[in-house]
């Protein structure tokens, strides 16, 4: 069993059957925003570089804006940014993830207390 400091909440938005924004996608954004590359945040992720593709471009297809600008490799090589919107995306799904930590905290801690000890 992992150590944990403190029992964590995940959250998984979802607003029609196939279209879900949870730990992983928020993963990926942050990855592009920090990386620079879908390819590079997917290896950070452990994910394929046609895993990560898939995800972005599903995001893309499901907001009004799309989340990620991408560049074509070449000379120069590709890359890749968060878009406004998807820096927007990325800051809202955090904060309601920290919400959703601090509601249900104390409940929590409780569960774990009552954990068999291992």
């Amino acid at each position: 069993m992992a150590k944990w400091k403190s029992p964590a909440a995940r959250i998984r938005i979802t607003f029609e059957p196939d279209i879900s924004l949870g730990p992983g996608k928020a993963r990926l954004l942050e990855g592009i925003r920090d990386l620079g590359s879908i390819a590079a945040a997917g290896r950070r992720m452990g994910m394929s570089y046609k895993r990560a593709w898939l995800l972005v471009e599903q995001m893309n297809a499901a907001f009004e804006a799309p989340l990620v600008a991408a560049a074509k490799g070449g000379e120069r090589g590709g890359g890749a940014a968060l878009t406004e919107t998807g820096a927007g995306v990325l800051k809202r799904y955090r904060r309601m993830e920290a919400a959703a930590q601090r509601a249900v905290a104390r409940d929590a801690a409780a569960l774990r207390r009552m954990l068999a000890k291992r």
